[in-house]
């Protein structure tokens, strides 16, 4: 069993930054590729971002390239998602989801979640 808690949402002007984590606790960490998905209110949820267990392979959603990067530090048991330049369409809540093994980019393929942290970005 794995838990997850996501935190650093908040309120924001178009063009700022925010720093989200994800921080899990539970089995073995770095066997579980972690993603973060988000969702705006009446849309489906939306993938974003993803990193494997050991860190070496990544993988986003074209509307986030050049603005977000995630990493993670293992021995912290944390992913975190930088978000520069942010835009008013990046409004949602943002969940963090684990699995153990490799990646994908539905949510239907994660096991884990967390609660979500609502990021707002004002225009």
């Amino acid at each position: 069993q794995v838990q997850l808690v996501e935190s650093g949402g908040g309120l924001v002007q178009a063009g700022g930054s925010l720093r989200l984590s994800c921080t899990a606790s539970g089995r073995t960490f770095s066997n579980y590729a972690v993603a973060w998905f988000r969702q705006a209110p009446g849309k489906e949820r939306e993938f974003v971002f993803v990193i494997s267990g050991s860190g070496g392979s990544i993988y986003y959603a074209p509307s986030v390239k050049g603005r977000f990067t995630i990493s993670r530090e293992n021995a912290k048991n944390t992913v975190f998602l930088q978000m520069d330049s942010l835009k008013a369409e990046d409004t949602a809540v943002y969940y963090c989801a684990a699995r153990e093994g490799t990646w994908y980019t539905r949510p239907y393929d994660y096991k884990y979640w967390g609660q979500g942290t609502q990021v707002t970005v004002s225009s």
